[in-house]
């Protein structure tokens, strides 16, 4: 078989092009083509797509790095496990879900360790994949960043930016008990964005226990009732992932002690 390989000269026209990404799987493409009796533009419209699929690609790992996604927590990571349980009807419409059209608010709550936040980043990492403007945020560094930026007089602004993100992804609200500055934050953070861009919360707890951990009462129900307004609530219960692995990791260490002594 002819081995095919690319050419000093078409490797300068492709650098020059900005198309050098192409030349290490044209020989590849070329010998696919040639087996397909592809027609030379057949062969170009291949070369293109893969070289538009990949800068895709590389786009879309850029925008999801900036909204502070885990690359780890897509949805093809995602584990179906059968002790997980969930309405798998609902996280199907969640995916297909216009979050830019419908500023639909997503509540994901469950116990510590179910994957809620894997969850959550995975419709962010889908958003971003739409080319959604997403961004994602802890809730206790979220608050912190607010009262951070009140030490320059920022924080009108900050919070101006944060209820204009499309998709606002804030993971661990009401973890713990929240002071004053936080639960007015909470509040004008809800308020800002209320029916106007959507936001993806998760939760140990059920909103009805959010008002107990706030300074203000009338401000937490307030915002609550906005946060809470026809949004779709997905809860996930059974066993922690993390203690999943510590229990599979002990087992596997007193199995090799067994194996020792034995």
């Amino acid at each position: 078989m002819t081995t095919i390989t690319v050419s000093r000269d078409l490797d300068r026209l492709l650098r020059a092009l900005r198309l050098g990404q192409m030349a290490p799987i044209l020989p590849e493409r070329a010998v696919l083509a040639k087996q397909r009796n592809q027609s030379h533009l057949g062969f170009l419209e291949m070369v293109l797509a893969d070289e538009l699929a990949r800068r895709d690609t590389k786009s879309a790992d850029e925008r999801a790095r900036k909204a502070g996604l885990d690359r780890s927590m897509r949805l093809e990571a995602w584990e179906e496990l059968g002790d997980i349980t969930y309405d798998r009807a609902l996280w199907s419409d969640l995916v297909g879900l216009d979050l830019t059209g419908t500023a639909s608010n997503i509540i994901i709550l469950g116990p510590v360790g179910v994957g809620k936040t894997h969850l959550a980043t995975a419709l962010g990492h889908i958003a971003v994949r739409r080319r959604i403007p997403t961004c994602f945020y802890r809730a206790d560094k979220l608050f912190n960043l607010l009262k951070a930026a009140r030490l320059d007089n920022t924080v009108e602004a900050e919070l101006r930016r944060l209820s204009t993100i499309k998709l606002l992804i804030v993971d661990d609200l009401a973890l713990r008990a929240m002071d004053p500055i936080a639960t007015n934050d909470f509040y004008e953070l809800v308020v800002g964005r209320h029916q106007k861009h959507s936001t993806i919360w998760t939760s140990n707890r059920d909103p009805a226990e959010w008002v107990g951990l706030m300074a203000d009462t009338l401000l937490a129900q307030a915002a609550i009732d906005r946060a809470t307004q026809a949004a779709h609530v997905l809860i996930v219960d059974g066993p922690s992932y993390r203690q999943r692995g510590r229990t599979i990791r002990t087992q596997t260490i007193d199995k090799n002690k067994e194996d020792h002594h034995g």
